[in-house]
């Protein structure tokens, strides 16, 4: 056990961030994301949503500054007429890790799945927000 590590993050997270180099992605999944066929590794965070999640990740995990927008959201499907609450959410959140990524870039749903083919690693989480769908970029310390 180590002190500070919120218990939120399980090992297997936490090694998965550690290796991760810069310009890795990490992509938080909703129980509706289809983690195991779009995710090269996959770890299951049951029971956990993704705001709080977020939050303790971004204790350790620096955000791309060489990037335009290293936050990225699915967009919604306009007949699902979704309010984006969470997205707000997110918004609070990163702005205590870093004002300067709050602004996000918004992938339509099919090149969102692609995109997340090609990340380093998924967390499934319990999420059940719609298009709660989060992706990390890793920058630099």
């Amino acid at each position: 056990m180590l002190r500070g590590i919120p218990t939120i993050i399980s090992p297997e997270l936490m090694k998965m961030m550690m290796l991760m180099g810069h310009g890795d992605e990490l992509l938080l999944a909703d129980t509706n994301f289809p983690s195991c066929s779009h995710a090269k590794k996959i770890i299951m965070a049951n029971g956990n949503n993704i705001p709080e999640l977020l939050d303790a990740i971004l204790k350790f995990f620096p955000l791309d500054k060489y990037v335009k927008n290293p936050v990225v959201l699915m967009k919604a499907i306009p007949e699902d007429n979704i309010k984006h609450t969470i997205w707000e959410t997110y918004k609070e959140i990163i702005k205590k890790y870093d004002e300067s990524a709050i602004n996000f870039e918004y992938m339509e749903r099919f090149d969102f799945y692609e995109r997340a083919k090609k990340a380093f690693c998924v967390v499934a989480t319990s999420e059940k927000t719609l298009y709660a769908n989060i992706i990390l970029k890793k920058g630099i310390i």
